[in-house]
């Protein structure tokens, strides 16, 4: 586990979504930064809501991306970006472009159950974003 708050959540925006740009990067830290002020099942703290078990599918043991994640650095420059962000999201200085988002999955896919009959926050990117809140009701 990787308990340093910026580097657990760079990591995870960079595995959620390299490739996106920096609203990219930005959304998926703007949903993580949305779960870590109302704590609960999905984790408490930055760190913990990154890593929760089958909450972001690039830490899935499983993911590809698992590996990437853990052995990205400094020269690849979207990571660079995603610590940059990370670092605004733990100084409360990262706007939300996601309208207070708390689950997104990525349209290239199927759509999970839980975002069947919702409606999205916003769309950024490949992904769309809901607010849902704890129990998974839509808010």
């Amino acid at each position: 586990m990787i308990n340093n708050p910026v580097q657990a959540a760079a990591r995870t925006a960079w595995g959620e979504a390299r490739g996106e740009g920096p609203r990219g990067l930005q959304a998926v830290l703007n949903v993580i930064g949305n779960r870590a002020k109302t704590p609960g099942w999905w984790g408490r703290g930055i760190a913990d809501v990154c890593q929760k078990p089958a909450q972001f599918s690039c830490w899935n043991t499983a993911d590809p991306n698992r590996a990437k994640l853990l052995a990205v650095g400094e020269e690849d420059p979207q990571f660079r970006q995603a610590v940059t962000l990370a670092e605004c999201l733990l100084a409360d200085h990262l706007p939300d472009l996601t309208n207070g988002a708390d689950h997104y999955f990525d349209r290239r896919g199927p759509v999970p159950t839980w975002a069947k009959g919702k409606v999205a926050c916003t769309i950024i990117g490949h992904h769309a974003f809901y607010r849902l809140g704890l129990r998974g009701d839509a808010t």
